[in-house]
């Protein structure tokens, strides 16, 4: 079973074990017509309701094959587009070779495979370890705690903090992940009163081999789903719908992360400890820190990344 598979069996054992929900008017919203950025939700979201169980559920795979096919006709409209391109430019190329004709021919013919690796995207229903994958400012499923009973919410990887600007999202591009010697600090209105948890079976890292970027991908050897410690934020703006966002806490790593090259690694919540967790009392900071301090030592494997 992929990775990906394994993400979405493991939200759905979450929302029967702990008896959690789905917050539907949450992902209606982010599938609706307003929300103005469905591109940046990924394949993973859309598969947690490829079996919907619910009419609440199914109303939202009603939304998800809706904005599958509105997707489909925008990719294929500019598809249709680039390979007119690539013809003008391979018809100049013919009578003369000239360095525009050569870029326009170069440009066309990537953004072309682009589009139709989105359209098999779009179109395929099994699970690819690449639908798991989270980007910075690509939409993730959150577990948190509302009146003591757990909800699963759609936010961005890129926490904006209620009360802040929007263009802190650009002047902190960084704000996806929360530094744990930070969280008294930047996340201080998030820190104690709002905590969440997203479940990764293995995650990505950017490392510098002789002067050269690499990503390696970490794997613990347990291959057990990590319960990750969030940070999460509802930002309100004028004129704005509300944004649902979240980072990640980061903390020193152990030594086998260390040695591969990369000087952070987020930070696991012990099962027995997720009710504590999410529901935090900002007047006992410790209690919070105690959990972060009590995670799993699991041994992280790497590789290069596909």
């Amino acid at each position: 079973m992929c990775y990906s598979a394994q993400i979405i069996d493991s939200y759905k054992q979450y929302v029967r074990h702990w008896g959690a929900e789905m917050s539907i008017v949450e992902f209606a919203e982010l599938y609706g017509f307003s929300f103005k950025d469905r591109r940046k939700i990924p394949k993973l979201m859309d598969l947690l309701f490829a079996d919907p169980q619910t009419e609440g559920e199914r109303d939202i795979k009603r939304l998800v094959d809706l904005r599958a096919a509105e997707l489909t006709v925008e990719y294929e409209q500019e598809l249709f587009k680039q390979r007119t391109r690539l013809a003008d430019a391979e018809r100049k190329l013919a009578v003369k070779e000239t360095k525009a004709a050569t870029e326009s021919r170069r440009i066309a013919i990537n953004k072309v495979d682009a589009l139709l690796g989105k359209l098999a995207d779009l179109r395929r229903t099994e699970t690819k370890d690449r639908d798991a994958r989270i980007f910075p400012g690509v939409y993730a499923p959150v577990i948190v705690s509302e009146g003591g009973k757990l909800v699963v919410k759609p936010m961005r990887y890129q926490c904006r903090p209620a009360g802040k600007p929007a263009f802190y999202d650009i002047k902190y591009l960084g704000t996806y992940n929360a530094r744990r010697d930070n969280l008294e600090g930047f996340w201080k209105g998030q820190f104690g009163y709002t905590h969440g948890l997203m479940i990764v079976k293995t995650f990505y890292e950017n490392v510098d081999r002789d002067g050269k970027n690499v990503v390696l991908q970490f794997t613990p050897d347990d291959r057990e789903p990590m319960l990750v410690a969030c940070l999460w934020s509802r930002w309100s703006g004028k004129d704005e719908p509300d944004l649902l966002s979240f980072a990640a806490i980061t903390d020193d790593p152990p030594p086998e992360v260390a040695a591969a090259g990369h000087d952070r690694c987020i930070v696991q919540i012990k099962p027995e400890n997720v009710a504590a967790w999410l529901n935090p009392d900002p007047k006992d900071l410790a209690a919070s820190y105690a959990i972060l301090d009590d995670r799993p030592r699991p041994y992280y494997e790497h590789r290069l990344a596909a």
